[in-house]
């Protein structure tokens, strides 16, 4: 009798070694707060790929910067401590070319961005795949406004704050600083102590991200020009996708795929959504500034004024162009051919 059950439990002990042989574990970094939409997603993704693959694939996400800010990240996907990511800035530190979708006041409304986007991904993900990684999903994180602990509604006021830029891309802190910005390195990791010493004074970030993080009870105003889209994909690092079967990589994409484009119009009406609640919030001194037309303007003539500083050196010439042709193409439609969302078309 013991004989038998010693062989049975050498049996199934042999059994779950070789299971756990077949499993490939993804380990993914992610700035994503704890319990947000962007965190809730991906571990929907994970489910998604564990049932898929019949169990033969399992991600583990490391969420709310505990890798590490993104260049942190990428640089541990590389090296192959972990084997993806999803990424905002970060993106910009495996392939530069990618921030022609990220131009300070190209787009004025997500119906542009959708248009250009779309007919620009397969290009720059083909790029990325060329620096060795591979683009599961692109993302919205929502319109980047500027939130500071001033009142700065014009654009000089803004040049007189101390602004946070993303620490490691020194090209776009010395485009700050050429413009008369008084730019800031710093981690990602490190906004909430830096609004808090003062070392920092302005946040160019998404309204539903300040509104999760809390940032916006520090940085209590809110200047409501749109500067760019904040935009981010999922990754996985090339050589650990290709270790995985053919048929797995394809349910693994489709499923990935699929989720981010469930998740795309919940984001963009929760950063709506974002505003009213920061808003509505009697505990604090939340303040949204609006800018008129003319304010508007403004902004956009001196951003358009920089654009020649932008391409052919921090963004492709060719990339560049392409971008501001769908972007045209897009507007010379018929009246009625794209309906702008609520509250995007300025």
């Amino acid at each position: 009798m013991k004989s038998r059950f010693l062989v049975a439990w050498l049996a199934l002990a042999a059994l779950q070694t070789a299971v756990l042989a077949q499993t490939t574990v993804i380990r993914m970094g992610t700035l994503a707060p704890k319990d947000s939409p962007w965190h809730h997603i991906l571990l929907k993704i994970g489910e998604k790929w564990r049932d898929s693959t019949a169990g033969r694939v399992k991600l583990i996400v490391y969420e709310g910067g505990k890798l590490g800010d993104e260049p942190s990240v990428v640089n541990k996907m590389r090296i192959g401590q972990i084997q993806a990511a999803a990424l905002s800035a970060g993106l910009g530190d495996i392939e530069p070319a990618v921030k022609c979708l990220q131009l300070p006041m190209m787009f004025r409304n997500y119906e542009e961005l959708d248009y250009v986007r779309d007919r620009m991904s397969p290009r720059l993900e083909k790029m990325i795949e060329g620096r060795g990684f591979i683009v599961l999903n692109w993302g919205d994180v929502g319109w980047v406004y500027f939130f500071t602990t001033k009142p700065a509604l014009h654009m000089d006021e803004m040049r007189r704050l101390k602004l946070f830029t993303w620490a490691g891309d020194n090209e776009v802190l010395q485009l700050w600083k050429a413009n008369g910005f008084n730019a800031i390195p710093l981690a990602a990791t490190d906004i909430g102590s830096g609004l808090t010493t003062g070392l920092i004074e302005a946040l160019p970030t998404a309204a539903l991200y300040a509104e999760l993080n809390q940032t916006y009870k520090i940085a209590n105003y809110m200047n409501d020009i749109r500067w760019a889209p904040f935009l981010g994909a999922t990754v996985i690092y090339k050589p650990a996708w290709e270790r995985m079967a053919e048929g797995d990589r394809k349910a693994m994409m489709e499923a990935a795929r699929m989720e981010s484009e469930n998740l795309r119009g919940k984001i963009r009406q929760m950063g709506e959504e974002a505003i009213a609640a920061m808003r509505e919030d009697k505990q604090g001194k939340f303040k949204v500034l609006h800018a008129d037309d003319a304010t508007v303007n403004e902004w956009r003539q001196q951003c358009e004024a920089v654009y020649p500083k932008l391409r052919g050196k921090m963004v492709p010439a060719d990339l560049f162009d392409e971008v501001v042709r769908l972007r045209d193409e897009y507007r010379a439609r018929p009246a009625g051919a794209g309906k702008a969302a609520p509250g995007t078309s300025r």
